[in-house]
């Protein structure tokens, strides 16, 4: 049974479009989740509830009556982070795309388990409210939006 509910978590292609789109678009309300899907997939509103009481990697925070629900990472989701990696990384071997798709894994996968690392103490500390141990290093969820602005803008090497 155990099994059967880490499958429906990270098995099932939704939670995870979730989890990339909350983690590298900071899209934290549902409609931004539906308007910026660049896959077109419109999950049902109640799916992140239910993730949420299975232990899920993303959740809607408590809103009161009249405001829209802000959804955070759990740690189970930030820990996810590396196994995006890892599927990234194994999309920039395996798989063609175009620069706009390749230049954030590219960026994780040369910046190594420091940026890594880096990146989820941010998570934490946007979703958690864990503030960060050091936060004077160049924020790692900055070079990831820059190095992407840049390749939605045309102006890294294709």
């Amino acid at each position: 049974m155990r099994d059967q509910r880490r499958h429906r978590v990270l098995g099932d292609p939704w939670p995870m479009l979730v989890l990339r789109d909350v983690i590298f678009g900071n899209r934290r309300h549902f409609r931004e989740l539906l308007q910026g899907s660049e896959e077109g997939i419109a999950p049902h509103p109640q799916q992140p509830a239910q993730a949420a009481r299975r232990g899920g990697p993303a959740h809607p925070e408590e809103a009161t009556r009249g405001q829209r629900a802000v959804y955070a990472l759990t740690e189970a989701g930030i820990q996810t982070l590396p196994v995006m990696v890892a599927m990234g990384n194994w999309g920039l071997a395996h798989r063609d795309s175009i620069r706009e798709l390749r230049v954030r894994a590219e960026l994780l996968r040369d910046g190594g388990p420091e940026l890594i690392e880096r990146f989820m103490d941010e998570l934490r500390e946007a979703h958690l409210g864990i503030p960060l141990s050091d936060p004077r290093p160049a924020r790692a969820s900055e070079q990831l939006q820059t190095a992407y602005e840049a390749a939605t803008a045309g102006d890294l090497d294709q």
